[in-house]
């Protein structure tokens, strides 16, 4: 399945009565790389759980390649070629890499585990092991693995980096990066890391409670020094 572009429109959502979004709309081309950035509590991953239908939505639409899906449920939607691999990991501790993995294909045939060995060579050392067994990093990139396997359009990534070792964090962002390349996902990363974000982004959205608060380039976010302090905490990137 090809990138297909990603239209948001005027999205609010929230948890119940809770709202957390208000008013979110922004667009990614089919392709195309968008880090989403803020401050702790800001939305972030309210907005990739609403985008895989995961959050009462209040308002808005959501299109995957000009189809509506706002009304779809998250099984309908990853069957449009929506993927999502979610900050808790979500791997089965009980099944073995190997058979983790199994549950990505979707109908592919088993010889597509490769593809994930391909990219994860370290999977392939542990596809024995269960799932209970594997360090943080690891689950990562099962994590990550399975849900490449199903050759979403779309892939959300929430914070794929959280609590991981600099060695792990760079074969992951090294291997979201070859993902990229070939250009047959649309790739939206909520990440805690800003360099680490911008480096892979070719556009960005700040959020703050709630709202898009900033959005543009890499390069324009780096060299705006004001928001950057007063949206993200930090005071400068390189």
């Amino acid at each position: 399945m090809p990138a297909t572009p990603l239209e948001v429109e005027n999205l609010s959502s929230g948890y119940g009565p809770t709202r957390v979004l208000e008013g979110v709309s922004f667009a990614v081309p089919a392709g195309a790389r968008l880090a989403v950035l803020g401050r702790n509590g800001m939305g972030k991953t309210t907005l990739l759980a609403t985008l895989a239908g995961q959050t009462r939505r209040y308002d808005g639409r959501i299109r995957m390649g000009g189809t509506d899906v706002t009304a779809l449920p998250s099984a309908a939607r990853a069957m449009h070629g929506l993927g999502f691999v979610p900050q808790a990991r979500c791997v089965f501790p009980t099944l073995t890499v190997e058979e983790n993995l199994f549950v990505g294909l979707k109908g592919r045939p088993k010889s597509a585990l490769q593809e994930a060995y391909d990219m994860f060579p370290r999977l392939f050392e542990r596809r024995r092991n269960l799932g209970s067994q594997l360090s943080g990093g690891e689950q990562q990139m099962l994590s990550t693995a399975r849900s490449i396997l199903g050759r979403p359009s779309i892939l959300l990534l929430d914070e794929p980096l959280e609590g991981l070792a600099p060695v792990i964090c760079e074969e992951l962002m090294k291997a979201f990066a070859e993902l990229a390349k070939t250009g047959d996902m649309t790739i939206v990363l909520v990440e805690q890391r800003i360099q680490s974000a911008l480096d892979f982004a070719d556009r960005v959205i700040v959020l703050e409670r709630g709202r898009i608060a900033w959005s543009g380039t890499p390069e324009a976010l780096t060299g705006d020094h004001d928001a950057v302090e007063r949206l993200l905490g930090v005071g400068g990137l390189h």
